[in-house]
């Protein structure tokens, strides 16, 4: 999680994208819990590779450590010095590496439910979509063996995308293979790549299987961040896990259509808002309407007609635009 989530701006500009909440909480502390779950297994060990202290600083941290010790699991922070790729990335956390591992990437959330496969020395997992031109492939044998990885490939091949997660059976096994990619100097768009160690790999045998998810949410821009905390909210929704209206918030003469998600102390008047809406902590809402949308905490709110609206923190906004994009401390009065 070390990017600095340049497709997501004003948004990431002060707060890290993996940090931005969706439908309550941080993208990365839903991802984690979400694969806790499919995993059905103690987690020893969770290992967070972050980039510049400066910006992934010691708040980031707390809360990343605070997200591993809920799940009765160590913390450990890594850097990345340099954007230097994925495999790159990985190998920053190499004293992690070792024994049975999952790697994600902490920008796309999940809803899965299956058995890791216990004869493969890897899994990797995808999504069934309707234009594979579009994404990174696996390509099966007849054992619905994964014997390439194919990027937008040109002519069919499959229709599983290749989404960010990985399980190994023994992660010192990638490890090995980077530090190869690294010592010959293998990239790809000028980055080391963890796809060229998992061929590497594949050329030594090692079986590679599928592990398919039911549910694929980005978080990479704006628009999908909004449509990503809709579908969420009507997950947690349907689930019934989840207390979606915090009962410190206040409402008064307010119309909750849901789902949606209001948080702690949020303060409602005079106001319709749903479906898919998410409010952060502290913020205020007066006379308005608003519908898929996603608001941060300590904002301010009012005279608003909002639809697949997305504001962040500590924003002041009066007026009666609808579709806007407004970054941490954005004042429109």
């Amino acid at each position: 999680m070390a990017g600095r989530g340049s497709r997501l701006r004003p948004h990431s500009l002060t707060v890290p994208k993996p940090l931005i909440p969706v439908a309550g909480k941080p993208i990365v502390h839903r991802l984690v819990r979400d694969i806790a779950k499919v995993l059905k297994q103690p987690i020893e060990e969770i290992a967070f590779v972050l980039g510049d202290p400066a910006w992934f600083g010691d708040d980031v941290v707390k809360s990343l450590e605070e997200l591993a010790k809920s799940l009765g699991a160590k913390p450990s922070i890594y850097r990345q010095d340099q954007p230097l790729g994925t495999g790159h990335a990985i190998m920053s956390a190499a004293p992690s590496l070792s024994g049975p591992a999952v790697i994600a990437y902490a920008d796309t959330l999940i809803r899965a439910e299956f058995d890791l496969d216990p004869e493969a020395d890897s899994v990797i997992w995808t999504k069934k979509v309707d234009n594979p031109e579009a994404y990174g492939v696996v390509k099966l044998n007849e054992q619905q063996e994964i014997v390439e990885l194919v990027e937008k490939p040109e002519s069919f091949v499959s229709d599983q995308a290749v989404i960010g997660i990985y399980y190994f059976k023994d992660v010192a096994v990638l490890k090995g293979k980077l530090q190869e990619v690294l010592e010959e100097n293998i990239m790809n768009g000028g980055e080391y790549q963890i796809n060229d160690g998992i061929k590497k790999m594949m050329a030594d045998g090692r079986i590679f299987k599928t592990g398919t998810v039911d549910e694929w949410m980005d978080c990479g821009n704006k628009v999908v961040t909004v449509e990503t905390n809709g579908r969420m909210l009507q997950f947690l929704h349907d689930d019934g896990e989840e207390k979606l209206v915090a009962d410190s918030a206040v409402l008064e003469n307010a119309s909750i259509i849901p789902p949606c998600y209001i948080s702690e102390n949020a303060v409602l008047r005079n106001v319709t808002v749903g479906p898919y809406v998410s409010v952060g902590a502290d913020t205020v809402i007066e006379d308005s309407t608003i519908k898929n949308s996603l608001i941060q905490a300590n904002s301010v709110i009012k005279n608003v007609q909002l639809d697949q609206a997305m504001i962040g923190n500590h924003v002041k906004y009066n007026g009666k635009f609808t579709q806007v994009s407004l970054g941490d401390y954005t004042v429109l009065e």
